[in-house]
């Protein structure tokens, strides 16, 4: 297990740390703009980045790298959905993302208001549609900001302190410990757990909303 290891985390420590960082922010930014997200989850994106971090200053540039890409991102899919609204809803990219999903995010939105923002950064799915139904619903860009920029931040500082952290652990212990490659395995079993444990109370949260289809005060800012 060691030696799989060594291999996966030295291909992953060869790659310039700069570009790195970039491609890092550059993949959250497209998942949350372009929809890659439906696809290839930032989740994944993150991990995987982080367990080639190696230095206190690396971790802090993953991590505004992350929360820049996540800013950006969003702000492409609130102005796309303010300036396109229901044609993009109406087109081919909307039927792709189908119509419960455009729907269940918007009553999400109207219900939940600015909190919606916030959760839906956690959220499979949701952090894709979410940031496009705000923007064609009458929540000011300034509110949907204040509310995705502490998402953003708590979500980038998580994932990367998992992957991070869980490598460190490895690279500590593969020296003197034949099983750290499992240690390692358990770290990243335990977080992901826990993580899932989350998104699934979130999920239920989220999906309450189809109980209810009134906005709140946060909707309008």
């Amino acid at each position: 297990m060691n030696e799989i290891l060594d291999a996966i985390l030295g291909f992953i420590e060869d790659v310039p740390p700069v570009l790195r960082i970039v491609l890092t922010g550059i993949g959250i930014m497209l998942e949350t703009s372009v929809l890659i997200g439906l696809i290839v989850p930032g989740d994944t994106i993150v991990l995987f980045s982080s367990t080639g971090v190696t230095t206190v200053l690396e971790f802090i540039f993953t991590v505004v790298a992350v929360v820049t890409g996540s800013l950006l991102g969003s702000s492409f899919g609130f102005w796309i959905g303010r300036i396109f609204g229901p044609r993009l809803r109406a087109g081919w990219l909307g039927q792709r993302i189908g119509e419960d999903r455009w729907r269940k995010a918007d009553r999400f939105v109207k219900k939940r208001g600015g909190i919606a923002v916030f959760i839906s950064r956690f959220l499979p799915v949701f952090h894709s549609v979410v940031p496009l139904t705000a923007g064609m619903s009458v929540m000011r860009y300034r509110t949907f900001m204040s509310w995705l920029t502490p998402a953003s931040i708590t979500w980038a500082f998580l994932y990367v302190s998992i992957g991070s952290g869980a490598a460190e652990t490895y690279r500590g212990l593969k020296d003197s410990l034949d099983q750290a490659g499992w240690i390692f395995i358990g770290i990243f079993g335990v977080a992901l757990l826990l993580l899932f444990v989350i998104k699934q109370v979130l999920n239920r949260f989220a999906h309450d909303s189809d109980d209810d289809t009134e906005p709140t005060p946060d909707s309008g800012g």
